[in-house]
């Protein structure tokens, strides 16, 4: 009986655009699950700007640091990382590229970081219902600067996003959001932020924590500019970490 279930379930996972009796996309289920798997990434918004930091884990020792990027500029004043499938990501995150360029190409002004968000969840969306087609298995997270201030987003595989002061995504999520509750403040400065975002990385990766696979970018609300971090940059965060 038990097998006999199981064989009718998975013809509902065969395609994203196939409800399951109890009203579920298992696709879709499935690409949330690839990204729990992926690295961890965070976002902060500071009183003076955004930041952004994630684990590029390198897993193999012949892999040169610098080649692996984990932190993409979307435009001058928005950034955004991603985790779970990264050829994914990098392609949406291209699109995301396009999307502002031609805005300012139209309108002659950057575009505001929620506008780009609702364009990359609609495809996102989009590729839930499509036949033939499997949903994006990566999460997203764009921080940008916009008139009224700096934002954070998140977007899910299922096209769902929400706005954020503070998040995590990846396989530390949980333990992540938790350690950014104690020692996230709203009045907190970039630098502070860096610090928060650095230091829970090296809490949750322990023993495994090295400089060279931490990537982090921050965009302050003065210069509206994308700033990477280098890694005498986060060598000095990390001093300064408790």
């Amino acid at each position: 009986m038990q097998q006999e279930v199981q064989h009718q379930m998975m013809g509902y996972d065969r395609a994203s655009i196939v409800f399951s009796p109890d009203g579920r996309l298992l696709q879709v289920e499935y690409a949330k699950k690839a990204v729990e798997q992926g690295t961890t990434a965070l976002g902060i918004v500071c009183k003076d700007g955004a930041v952004l930091v994630a684990d590029k884990r390198i897993v193999d020792k012949f892999i040169v640091p610098k080649s692996v990027e984990k932190i993409f500029q979307v435009d001058k004043h928005i950034g955004a990382t991603a985790t779970g499938y990264l050829m994914d990501g990098r392609v949406l995150i291209e699109k995301s590229q396009v999307i502002a360029q031609q805005h300012r190409v139209t309108y002659d002004s950057p575009i505001d970081t929620m506008s780009l968000v609702k364009e990359i969840s609609n495809v996102k969306q989009a590729y839930t219902q499509y036949g033939g087609a499997r949903p994006f298995g990566v999460s997203l997270l764009f921080a940008g600067i916009d008139d009224d201030g700096p934002k954070l987003f998140g977007t899910e595989p299922t096209g769902i996003f929400f706005q954020y002061k503070a998040t995590a995504i990846g396989e530390a999520e949980t333990e992540a959001e938790e350690l950014m509750k104690k020692g996230y403040k709203e009045d907190m400065s970039v630098e502070e932020g860096l610090r928060l975002g650095i230091g829970v990385l090296k809490k949750i990766l322990g023993r495994n924590f090295d400089v060279g696979r931490i990537d982090g970018a921050f965009i302050k609300t003065s210069t509206k500019k994308f700033e990477r971090l280098t890694e005498k940059n986060i060598v000095e965060i990390v001093k300064k970490v408790k």
